[in-house]
């Protein structure tokens, strides 16, 4: 389910809740509508919206860290191709292969990752069918360009001590460029504990439950339930994109890998 409809499928939650608490209203008897029971209810709302606004808050929070950290994760691993590219050059023509494998690498992952963005112009990259899940750069055909580069710069034979100290340097950074793919891998799953998120919506459930026992029926009622319920309901869109930074309308930018292509291309 993408982040769009799992907050439409709140939205909808939160006010059928609240259309069973209307219908179940005129069916309780009269001692059940008498004003202190009114009040012990409102009591209880309040105690429960002081709790969900918390815990959205530290979501929200949490969810905006995780999308901020990826992204500088994301300029981290582009300086890291960048870098390696640089001394993969410096090396001389032995390291042509393993750099046009690094170039069609970073292209395909591009146009994997940002789907909706202009490709890369060329055919010198695989097409590779965009995941639904966000997870891209965990592609095996990806993961086999890279591998097959870093084979290529182990297998270098430098014949002095200039070129083996870049073979080295080469070789250390193709291992930090692979560290911070499965990172980024990592991170594009999200951190969200799902059982809690439904707790959370439980919770949400009771006070719209709550609002349609207690809410005069009137067209300026119904009208804020759903303005509250709509604004729920993106608030909850937004924690789920933000926990998923390669998927949704908010995503992280693909400039830096595009800006390392370039660098490549030169």
């Amino acid at each position: 389910m993408t982040e769009i409809e799992s907050a439409v499928v709140v939205f909808i939650l939160l006010l059928a809740s609240t259309g069973i608490g209307a219908i179940v209203r005129p069916l309780l008897p009269e001692e059940h509508k008498a004003r202190e029971t009114v009040q012990l209810v409102q009591l209880l709302v309040g105690m429960l919206v002081t709790f969900a606004a918390l815990v959205l808050g530290l979501l929200t929070a949490s969810a905006k860290t995780i999308f901020d950290t990826t992204n500088n994760d994301v300029r981290s691993y582009a300086t890291s191709i960048i870098e390696l590219d640089r001394a993969m050059r410096d090396y001389g023509a032995d390291t042509a292969q393993p750099r046009a494998l690094l170039r069609s690498y970073t292209a395909a992952a591009i146009a994997s990752t940002w789907p909706n963005e202009p490709r890369p112009p060329g055919d010198y990259y695989p097409a590779i069918e965009p995941s639904k899940k966000g997870d891209d750069l965990a592609s095996s055909a990806l993961g086999a360009l890279l591998s097959r580069a870093q084979q290529d710069v182990r297998m270098l034979a430098p014949t002095d001590a200039y070129h083996r100290q870049l073979a080295t340097e080469a070789a250390a950074r193709f291992e930090q460029l692979i560290a911070l793919r499965w990172k980024l891998i990592e991170e594009a799953h999200g951190s969200i504990s799902y059982p809690f998120d439904r707790i959370l919506v439980g919770w949400l459930l009771i006070i719209f439950l709550c609002f349609g026992l207690i809410a005069p029926r009137n067209a300026l009622s119904l009208v804020t339930i759903m303005l509250g319920a709509l604004s729920i309901a993106s608030a909850v869109l937004v924690i789920l994109d933000l926990d998923t930074p390669f998927t949704g309308p908010i995503m992280i930018g693909s400039q830096p890998m595009r800006d390392a292509l370039y660098y490549q291309s030169r």
